[in-house]
């Protein structure tokens, strides 16, 4: 059974209170408790970890790698759009990463529309609301487990 680990960023613990005509009305623990569901559903378990803390983020990354997580879905939040030091730390280990967004990033204000953690990922999944999530780890497991 694969090992997942999910990072929600700045600002997702407020999921369901905030802004909830562009993100809903599902809570971050909805959310992780479905996304757990659905993983086991597809064989493999998670670790969910949400932090408003660049430092923090980064320190999950970099823990990852000395894990037994085999990949990581990652919404970077805001930081998506000038986290270099984020970028750096997903570039910098051997896990296959999957980017997620709740709305579509490419549709919202200009300074959205560019993601420097994208690059350094397998992929980008965006505007397709909590579904992407599941949608991300079909994705990475597909990975993981030898598809191409």
């Amino acid at each position: 059974m694969e090992k997942i680990l999910l990072i929600n960023g700045p600002n997702l613990n407020r999921l369901g209170k905030r802004e909830p005509e562009k993100y809903g009305n599902t809570s971050l623990s909805e959310l992780e408790e479905s996304f757990n569901a659905f993983a086991l559903e597809n064989n493999a378990e998670t670790v969910c970890f949400q932090s408003n803390y660049e430092g923090a983020i980064i320190d999950a990354i970099h823990n990852a790698e000395d894990t037994d997580v085999q990949g990581i879905i990652i919404n970077p939040g805001a930081y998506t759009h000038y986290s270099y030091a984020i970028r750096d730390a997903i570039a910098g280990i051997t896990k296959p990463v999957i980017e997620v967004h709740i709305t579509n990033v490419h549709a919202r204000e200009e300074f959205r529309h560019v993601s420097v953690t994208a690059p350094v990922t397998c992929g980008q999944i965006v505007g397709l609301g909590i579904q992407g999530y599941n949608l991300a780890l079909k994705a990475l497991l597909h990975i993981i487990r030898g598809g191409s």
